[in-house]
């Protein structure tokens, strides 16, 4: 059945962590009959320093410490005291999920920033970004797939019914593919990365993510270039923000890959804009449901297929409000069950 989930990122403060848990889950359970929800451990970025994606997938690396500096996350001999807040960001969470969760059995997921993305905004101690370093990046890597691991084994403990999914968030792959990202001094730019150094990159921390038990979703936002190391690493789905992508931007190269890659046995998790509140601004639900099924059919997929679709809202500069994200969930769900019927059909 087509699914309903999300990234993370949730409103709140350091007080509402149980509360945003709780209604997370409480949102996903209200979705239509036919859609297959599933939970998420929840984010709550406006805690400050440590809450961020960044810091929150930095500081589980093992054996590489990291530190707040003047110009945003970077590698250090011991971890400061923005890590340790992070660290209990984590233990906080967790302990929520624990609580929210009690009893589940099922789909549950949690996202982190991929090795990629990590590399492009972490700093070294005393030098540029990581990715700048071919060294440094691979050990980077391999700090990540042993934190997958350990990740994974802390989820099951909180919830010892889940069935976990590893969302790897890598928004500048396409950035890092291209060799667009400056340097430290904003004089010259990074040297790009070719398509087989990126699957070696993926391939240690999905395989740990397998070894783990659990399945793996490499997110690439709107860069459809990244689809083919995605699917030659090894993930189970790989993400697309499909308004980019879709009907009314159509573009036969990115739905071909997407295409291939479903025919190799690799889902797809569709981002999709907010659904339209009113008649100011947005797109209705039957026109989200055909930024899926439109090329969907175009390209020649089988519909019976978008019953494997995962649906979630792409990501946002600004979180809103509470409401807005419950609505938002809600939404996604009357997608789902247009989907599912297309499916159907």
């Amino acid at each position: 059945m087509t699914a309903v989930s999300g990234h993370g990122p949730w409103p709140g403060g350091e007080r509402d962590v149980l509360e945003a848990q709780q209604t997370a889950l409480g949102e996903l359970a209200e979705l239509p009959t036919g859609v297959d929800p599933v939970p998420f451990l929840t984010q709550l970025p406006q805690r400050g320093p440590g809450a961020d994606a960044l810091g929150r997938t930095a500081v589980l690396l093992t054996e590489m410490p990291v530190e707040l500096g003047p110009h945003g996350w970077k590698l250090t001999e011991r971890p400061g005291a923005d890590a340790r807040r992070a660290e209990a960001f984590w233990r906080e969470d967790l302990g929520a999920l624990a609580i929210a969760a009690h009893g589940h059995a099922g789909p549950l997921t949690v996202e982190l920033l991929g090795p990629w993305t990590l590399a492009a905004q972490l700093w070294s101690a005393r030098g540029d970004r990581v990715l700048a370093d071919a060294g440094a990046r691979r050990d980077l890597g391999l700090a990540l797939a042993e934190s997958v691991g350990t990740l994974v084994a802390d989820l099951l403990a909180q919830v010892p019914g889940a069935e976990v999914t590893v969302q790897l968030a890598e928004p500048l792959l396409g950035q890092v593919h291209a060799g667009v990202l400056p340097t430290f001094s904003g004089f010259s730019r990074l040297r790009a990365v070719d398509g087989p150094a990126i699957v070696e990159g993926l391939e240690p921390v999905l395989t740990a993510v397998k070894g783990a038990g659990a399945r793996s979703v490499v997110h690439l936002g709107s860069t459809w270039v990244g689809v083919p190391p995605v699917v030659l690493a090894g993930a189970d789905a790989l993400g697309l923000d499909l308004a980019d992508v879709g009907p009314g931007g159509w573009n036969e190269k990115a739905w071909e890959l997407v295409a291939r890659a479903t025919e190799r046995g690799t889902g797809l998790w569709a981002g999709l804009p907010p659904v339209r509140v009113s008649q100011c601004a947005g797109p209705a639900v039957g026109e989200l449901a055909d930024l899926v099924s439109v090329p969907w059919r175009r390209i020649g997929l089988p519909a019976a297929q978008l019953a494997e679709v995962t649906l979630l809202a792409a990501p946002r500069k600004l979180l809103g409000s509470t409401d807005t994200h419950r609505a938002e969930l809600s939404n996604l769900g009357r997608v789902a069950e247009t989907l599912a019927e297309k499916a159907e059909a």
